[in-house]
């Protein structure tokens, strides 16, 4: 991801020098009859690096979810998720080991009939719309 990232960071500077005028390696000014100087080439750019932005941010973000978000639930770690609740582990050190959000455990909990709706600390947002299986909550 840090290898994408960094693509990203690059396109972006090159994208930024020439919605500048500048060339992208020199820094020297480019001419004003330029492509890059039309306007609508540099509306484009400016949508471009706005774009990347985005995206580097969906990524800072995601490199910072647990591991397992999204993923799929097998039953040796449901079994374990039993037990440790089932040992009253405190739910955010259960998700911790099992690289999952809390709310991803309160849901799998309360799927599983160890908990209910009005015991979760973590809001469901997910009410009234039809659960995806094997995904994450």
């Amino acid at each position: 991801m840090t290898a994408l990232k960094n693509q990203f960071q690059k396109a972006r500077a090159v994208l930024q020098s020439l919605v500048q005028g500048l060339h992208p390696e020199t820094g020297a000014e480019l001419p004003r009859e330029d492509i890059v100087n039309h306007i609508e080439v540099n509306r484009a750019m400016s949508t471009a690096i706005m774009a990347l932005d985005q995206m580097m941010a969906r990524l800072t973000r995601r490199a910072m979810l647990p591991e397992k978000v999204g993923k799929g639930w097998t039953e040796e770690e449901e079994q374990r998720l039993k037990d440790e609740f089932n040992r009253s582990e405190l739910v955010p050190l259960i998700a911790t080991k099992h690289g999952r959000t809390i709310r991803a455990i309160e849901a799998r909990l309360e799927r599983l009939g160890l908990l209910t709706a009005d015991q979760r600390t973590t809001n469901n947002s997910f009410v009234g719309t039809p659960a995806r299986k094997g995904g994450d909550e």
